[in-house]
């Protein structure tokens, strides 16, 4: 279409006019590092097979990737040195629900439960923490169940659980308590020289006042020095036990030299009255009743500026119960009771009760006493076994026979179970108003229960059943014991007279004729003249004869048959052999009779005899050689065999 003049014009205008492109911009542009398509469909398919095996990291992973990477490797640890106890932190997730489920049985007061799973978690998947099997070990110390703690403490020795300062402290403990001072000691010094823990002042404070209770007062005044040389400075409990000690032991002027020790190493300031009470009782060893009672109103008074706890109020009662002053015990008893407000304020607890009872059975009030007692709940303390083996003992002493049985049934409603002391006592106090029976049921229950009396106890349990004419009684007890207990001479020689003495003389040959048998019970010559000479005043003395000579005959018989079985053995085993070698069906020839000799000599050897060597030869040069001989006759007639059949097949028909 052709254009106006006017408008041709503006065209060309337009035209000349400067055109300014702008430039591209920059997210439109795209550099591609490929030089064609197929590459790159090439390296997008590698990338997704590597993110297939690979997938990608978070920033933690990440972190944690490049630490193992710089991190330098691990020495190679010793695998004989000693481990270090897990930490705390261990106890969450599984092993935090475990602790608390047998945190729940021992709050139950099933220790047998709680031991039982935490051995068989030893070995799942889900380990007890060191942590947990102290909770255990320890309700276990309270309950005076020491041979179960020590088994169990055995027991995760040996599987690989380390233990901590807490569990050297429950096995200090368990030995100081069971009087075996010494074995505490070892165990002690084993603990020093190999563990990689080290002790606390807690550590120390058991050791002395086991040492203490234990009659060794110069040990635990070592154990003192010994401390302070660690780097742990001895506080004032560690003194209030030496000074107990040596008020035990009637010794006021080591008590005032331990003070005064205590008051130098502290600057003359004492902010803890737990030695006071040991203080007063020094007073009143040296008589000066007016500086003792002094020495109470300045730890104990309205303007006392002494902190005392439960055990410092206890040393105070004890000084003052036992040195004629039970009334201002008792007024000072019910301060503490005002004062005690758990768990903020605790100033009573299971000592001041059994300190208290102990005054009552001082003055003769055993009424008060079980009162007081049983009022220990009202306060939230729980009697433990030794608290009532203490209220008994002193009932017995004083004939209310009825009342410790009363008290010793009240131990099962209250979760404690008696110990081995426990049933003595009763069992004594039976015996002392002819409850012979009684006693015995006593002394029954606790083997029955597990426990193990020693043989002093059962002594005084056969020589009561004897003295009342049940023989047949003490008879039994002794077969029960004697697999139990290693009897000595006397104990036997008493069994034998009481059996002579009411002509059951064929009891006393049973028991001999079992100690005979019993490899391990040496039946000396002088128990034999004894049985000899209470067989001879019934003209038996030659029924032990008879009976040894038997025994004798037995044993060598025994004897025989074991040789004879062991010779069937050797020959059943060259049968075997033997039935290795071609059968007789060939013929034997002579390489076949070397060879069986040969075979023969190779097993007489290796049964244990050993074969005649000649002209220097070795025995394992010979055996090889027997071998290899039968080996040849046996390749050499099996060859002969199969000519022999092709001979056959030859033959026409």
């Amino acid at each position: 279409m052709a254009l106006s003049k006017p408008t041709f014009l503006t065209h060309l205008k337009t035209l000349a006019k400067p055109h300014h492109c702008s430039p591209p911009s920059f997210v439109a542009l795209r550099c591609l590092s490929f030089s064609s398509p197929e590459e790159a469909a090439a390296e997008r398919r590698r990338r997704k097979r590597r993110l297939r095996v690979e997938p990608p990291l978070s920033s933690a992973q990440r972190s944690q990737q490049q630490a193992q990477q710089v991190a330098p490797p691990k020495p190679i640890q010793n695998p004989n040195a000693p481990k270090l106890p897990e930490p705390v932190t261990v106890l969450s997730g599984n092993r935090l629900n475990l602790h608390n489920k047998i945190l729940k049985l021992i709050r139950e007061n099933d220790l047998d439960e709680a031991a039982l799973y935490t051995r068989h978690s030893v070995y799942s998947n889900c380990r007890p923490a060191i942590y947990t099997v102290n909770a255990v070990l320890n309700a276990q110390l309270r309950q005076s169940k020491y041979a179960d703690l020590l088994s169990l403490h055995r027991f995760i020795t040996l599987a690989g659980i380390a233990p901590n300062v807490i569990t050297h402290n429950l096995i200090f403990q368990t030995y100081l308590d069971c009087k075996k001072p010494d074995t505490a000691l070892e165990h002690y010094k084993q603990f020093i020289n190999e563990s990689p823990v080290n002790p606390s002042p807690t550590t120390y404070r058991i050791l002395v006042k086991g040492l203490v209770d234990n009659g060794k007062l110069e040990k635990a005044l070592e154990m003192k020095q010994e401390m302070a040389e660690k780097g742990l400075a001895p506080d004032p409990v560690v003194y209030s036990y030496l000074m107990l000690g040596c008020a035990k032991s009637g010794d006021s002027e080591g008590i005032f030299k331990l003070f005064e020790e205590l008051k130098e190493k502290k600057d003359g300031v004492l902010e803890d009255g737990v030695v006071y009470g040991n203080l007063m009782k020094g007073y009143f060893m040296r008589g000066m009743e007016k500086e003792a009672m002094e020495c109470y109103e300045e730890a104990c008074g309205e303007n006392s500026k002494f902190k005392m706890s439960a055990v410092a109020y206890n040393y105070v009662l004890d000084a003052l119960s036992k040195n004629g002053k039970f009334e201002e015990a008792l007024r000072l008893v019910d301060r503490m009771k005002n004062e005690h407000n758990p768990p903020r304020r605790l100033a009573v607890n299971l000592g001041s009760f059994n300190v208290i009872a102990d005054g009552y059975c001082a003055e003769g009030k055993f009424k008060e006493a079980m009162e007081v007692f049983r009022l220990m709940g009202d306060y939230r303390c729980s009697p433990d076994t030794l608290s009532f083996n203490n209220l008994i003992d002193q009932l017995c002493q004083n004939g209310l026979l009825g009342e410790a049985e009363e008290l010793y049934g009240e131990m099962g409603d209250k979760g404690v179970n008696p110990d081995e002391y426990t049933y003595v006592l009763l069992m004594d106090a039976c015996f002392k108003v002819n409850r012979i029976d009684d006693g015995a049921s006593y002394f029954r229950k606790m083997v029955e229960s597990g426990l193990r009396p020693n043989l002093a106890v059962y002594n005084r349990l056969v020589d009561a059943l004897v003295k009342v004419g049940k023989v047949d009684e003490a008879k039994s007890f002794y077969d029960t014991m004697v697999k139990k207990l290693k009897m000595d001479d006397a104990s036997f020689k008493f069994m034998v007279k009481s059996l002579s003495d009411v002509g059951k003389l064929d009891e006393v040959l049973k028991m001999v004729d079992e100690m005979l048998d019993d490899e391990s019970i040496d039946f000396s010559e002088e128990l034999q003249e004894f049985v000899k000479e209470e067989l001879r005043k019934v003209g038996r003395e030659n029924d032990l004869t008879k009976l040894m000579e038997e025994k004798e005959r037995l044993k060598a018989e025994a004897k025989a048959r074991e040789i004879e079985a062991a010779e069937a053995a050797k020959r059943s085993a060259k049968a075997a052999v033997s039935s290795l070698l071609p059968s007789k069906l060939f013929g034997k020839k002579e390489g076949e009779s070397q060879s069986t000799e040969a075979t023969e000599s190779t097993i007489d050897s290796s049964s244990g005899g050993e074969a005649p060597l000649q002209d220097g030869s070795e025995g394992p040069i010979e055996e090889a050689t027997a071998i290899e001989s039968a080996t040849v006759d046996a390749n050499s007639i099996s060859e002969a065999t199969v000519a022999d059949s092709q001979a056959v097949d030859t033959k026409p028909f």
